[in-house]
Formats: C-alpha cells, structure tokens, sequence
C-alpha cells in the first residue's frame, strides 16, 4: 500500500508539472495572438506573468526569447504535439533576429538530425553565427563537428549568410581574382576584401613588418607557399589564396578567425581562443567585416592534413 501510495504521489506531481507546462503554452499562445509583445520590452519586465518569467530565465524578456521557449515546447514535445517543422519554423524567426540561442537550437537539430536530415557542415555554420552573437558552448560544438559536407543555410538565415556590401567590378585586379578564386574554391569577394584592406591595390606595396605585394604576405609565408616573386602580382594573389584557403579550412569556415589569423597568425587566434587583443588586428577584422558580411565560408577540411607548403605548380 505505501508503494502504491508512492506511485500515486510521483503520478499527481506528473500531472502537475504536465498541466502548469499546457498553461505556459496557453499563456504565450494569448501573447502571441493579442500582439502583447509590446507590452514586454525590458522597460515591463514585471507585468509578465511569474509561470512564463521563470521558464524564460532572468533576462531581459523580448520577442526572441518567447519565440525559443515555444519552439523549444514544440521540439520537445512540452505540453504540445512534437512538431519539428513548427520548431524550426520558431527558431528561424527568432534567429533573423540575431539572438544566439535560436542559432544554437538550428544548429543541435541539423547535428541530431532533429526533423531534418542530419548535415554537420549546416549544424557549424549556425554554431559558428551563434558563438559570434555570444553563444558561449557554440564554439565547443564546432570543435566536436569535422566534415566537408554540402551546406546551405535555412532560407530564413540566407539574407544574413550571403549578405556582401561591396562591388568591387571597377578595382584593379578584378578579373585576375574572379579567375583564380575558383581554383582555390573562394569567393572572390573575400579576396578582394582582403586585398582592399591590406594593400589599397598596390602591388608594390611594402609594410613595416615587411609584408609585400597586394596580399601582403611576409617573406616566411611567401616561402611556405612557394611565392617565388612577391611583387608579381598573379603570385602573390596565388599565395595569399592558398594561405586563406588554408585557415579557412583550418578554423573549419569561420571567416572570423581566419581573416584575424590572416593579420595576427593563426597560433594567436589559437591563443586567445578567437580574435586576439591587439588593436591593430581587432581594426583589421573590423574593415574587412565592413566589406565582405559573411561570416561563414566552404572549406576543404583535408587541407590542414596536407603538409603546408602547397605548390603553386600545381595550379599551373
């Protein structure tokens, strides 16, 4: 009797919790209907009902926020159906809004295959878009995740993937990067971007570090990637390539990093775990977001198995 009495405690305490979960749905479904969000910017925090506050943690409570907590009911099955489609259809409206957990979520579903095939280079390119929003394990995430999949974002996330601020058609050395970044599998606007800011176009250029030519490779790189003629201009575009193509493939597609490692090194990305505290390579990135906006890119991960030095002969 006291077992059975037992059972029928932990049943009523299921009970509970199933009944105060389909009351939160409630809640938030009211709110969604009537509009209220405008009743809970940060400003009315304390008007949101105390059931919907807890289940929304102690931040500030907006739009994004309500969007994650319904779709995470409809992905978990929390007092509602399981219906993955209405997740993610939830998750992609608050992550069109730039809020980090709902790029986490996109990014666990397409890595468990959660309604959707299972596609690891998807699942990094949203862990990657959620550690730079301020994610703080979705950078753990991309470590544990090493493929050279297909991907293509979610269609509500391709006006972020593929946003790009510049035309760059009428600057010098236009065509010779349109026609070399193919072999490298580049976008050439990154390139361009990258020459914009290092040289300003000038192929003769020299810094104080020593960095010549328009990509500015510094003499160690140049021999690293068998530049012979710094200065001339179809080599030094082929080894600053070859070298990109190297850190993207090495920091797994984060442009982040790899156009921080392309200015600082990529032991110092390494170092401080992401762009490293020197005012000049902080700047850098800043000038080359200004330019190129994607935050991902394809990349080859058997690159960085190669031994580093890749010939430039074998493009020839």
């Amino acid at each position: 009797m006291r077992q059975h009495g037992q059972y029928a405690a932990q049943l009523n305490s299921v009970k509970g919790k199933q009944l105060k979960i389909m009351h939160l749905h409630k809640l938030i479904l009211l709110i969604m209907i009537t509009g209220g969000f405008a009743l809970w910017g940060t400003a009315n925090a304390n008007n949101v009902p105390p059931v919907l506050k807890k289940h929304l943690s102690k931040e500030p409570i907006n739009k994004a926020k309500v969007l994650v907590a319904m779709a995470k009911q409809h992905e978990h099955a929390e007092g509602v159906p399981r219906n993955y489609n209405r997740a993610m259809e939830l998750y992609c409206k608050a992550a069109e809004q730039g809020y980090d957990e709902a790029l986490y979520s996109l990014g666990w579903m397409y890595a468990n295959g959660r309604g959707v095939s299972r596609n690891d280079s998807i699942a990094v390119q949203l862990f990657i878009l959620a550690a730079e929003k301020g994610h703080s394990h979705a950078n753990t995430m991309v470590r544990y995740l090493d493929t050279d999949q297909e991907a293509e974002l979610p269609d509500c996330l391709q006006s972020i993937a593929n946003s790009s601020t510049v035309d760059y058609s009428d600057k010098p050395f236009f065509d010779l990067v349109q026609k070399l970044a193919p072999e490298y599998n580049l976008d050439p606007n990154l390139v361009m971007a990258i020459i914009a800011v290092e040289s300003a176009f000038n192929e003769q250029a020299v810094s104080h570090k020593n960095a010549q030519g328009l990509m500015q490779l510094i003499p160690a790189t140049a021999e690293r990637f068998a530049v012979k003629n710094i200065f001339d201009a179809e080599e030094n575009i082929r080894g600053g390539m070859a070298y990109l193509r190297w850190l993207l493939a090495f920091f797994k597609g984060d442009v982040t990093l790899a156009v921080a490692a392309y200015n600082a090194g990529e032991g110092a990305v390494e170092k401080y775990q992401g762009i490293p505290p020197f005012p000049e390579t902080q700047d850098y990135v800043k000038k080359i977001q200004a330019q190129y906006a994607k935050l991902t890119h394809p990349y080859e991960a058997d690159i960085v198995h190669r031994h580093a030095v890749i010939a430039l002969s074998e493009y020839k």
